[in-house]
Parts: C-alpha cells; structure tokens; sequence
C-alpha cells in the first residue's frame, strides 16, 4: 500500500472524487485532444450532476482542461481563467444507468481537432476512461500511458512495440479496440518507464498512425 492510498491526493479540496478526480478528467481530456482547446461541452452524470455547485465540480474539470493540476490554486478561479485564455465552456447535466455514479462527458474542439472523453472519477483522486469518441476503452491514466489512433492494418503494432523497445521502454499493458476489421482503432499502452519526446515523435510519424498521445504518470 503506497501512502498516498492513505492519505489521497495533494490537492485543493472539498472533495478527492468530486474535485481533485474532476480535474484530472479535464487534465486527459486537454492531453488527448493534443492542442490548445478553445470550445468545452462537459455533461455531468448522477453524483457529479447532483452536488457539482458544492463540489466544485465543474470548476475542477474546467481548470483540468486548461491545464491546471488538483493542487493548483488556480482551480478556484478556473471560469475566469477560461475567460481569460479564450475558452468557453457549456456545462449540461444528465442521467446514466450504465455509468459510474461520478462521470463526465468532456467535448472538447481546437482549431483543428475534436475529441469526446467519458470518464469517471472512482475515488481518491483515481480515474478511469471508458470512452474515446464513442469508442470502448479501460485505463487509468495512472502509469506512463500512451494512446495511438491508428489504422487496423497488418503489421502496425510490430511497427510501434519495435520503437518501444529500441528506445529501452518496456510495454507493461497494451490493449487495441477497434469496432471491427480494418476500421481506425485505438491502442492503449502502459510502460514502465516515461517515454521521450523523441519516441513520441517517431510514434507520430509511424505510417497508418494519424495521431499519438503520451499522459505522464499522474503524481
């Protein structure tokens, strides 16, 4: 048991599932999107959706998605930050029967890109991510986890677990999930150790890979 198990998350409060949680689904959200994000439509579900106002729920995702960590200060003030950066935001709330009673929907729009996040904040400051554009997926974001948008073509992830591997990265976990045959996919890497803007670079331009994302071990 690490102490951090114990004790949760540094962070500004009130809550680790409900604000410090909230902020790191803004956090991979912005990550994913991999640019500056200028629109925000967040659809807040069951708990999240009931007590966000008191929680400061969506100040917390707010402040994620322009780049604020759970113990930056700047969270309280995160909606005049967004209007200070630019970004403007669309709160909704709904109802799930499938969803965790924390999650969120988290659409966010750059100059040249688009992405839908559906995450949950499980507890202790913890996530997990079920969904990429409508897309299933299972991670936490807890480890060194890079995430490839690439086509399902023969020979792709030879490719990309080669590059791992001549950079001295080990691959702990890795999951694909298409939704058949030759469709785009996503893969889900975790590693062992942090991976260099250089692998990440070659990842990038890997042929049948439109576009990789590296999320840092969360602190």
């Amino acid at each position: 048991m690490r102490v951090f198990d114990i004790l949760g998350p540094v962070m500004i409060g009130p809550s680790s599932s409900h604000t410090a949680g909230a902020c790191r689904l803004g956090m991979v959200a912005r990550a994913l999107l991999d640019e500056t994000p200028e629109n925000a439509t967040i659809r807040l579900y069951g708990s999240f959706a009931k007590t966000y106002s008191g929680h400061c729920t969506d100040r917390a995702i707010v402040g994620g998605i322009l780049g604020f960590s759970p113990d930056d200060v700047r969270l309280r003030d995160s909606f005049f930050h967004a209007d200070e950066n630019g970004l403007k935001w669309h709160l909704e709330l709904a109802e799930s029967e499938t969803l965790h009673p924390n999650s969120a929907d988290i659409t966010l729009k750059g100059k040249t890109r688009e992405i839908t996040v559906t995450a949950s904040s499980i507890g202790g400051g913890a996530i997990k991510v079920v969904k990429i554009n409508g897309a299933d997926v299972d991670f936490s974001a807890e480890y060194p986890t890079t995430i490839l948008f690439h086509k399902d073509v023969k020979g792709i992830i030879a490719k990309y677990s080669d590059l791992f591997a001549r950079h001295g990265v080990n691959i702990a976990y890795m999951r694909v999930y298409r939704h058949k045959i030759g469709c785009d996919a996503i893969t889900v890497l975790e590693s062992d150790q942090q991976i260099s803007p250089e692998l990440l670079n070659l990842l990038k331009n890997t042929e049948n890979v439109d576009s990789a994302v590296y999320l840092p071990a969360a602190r």
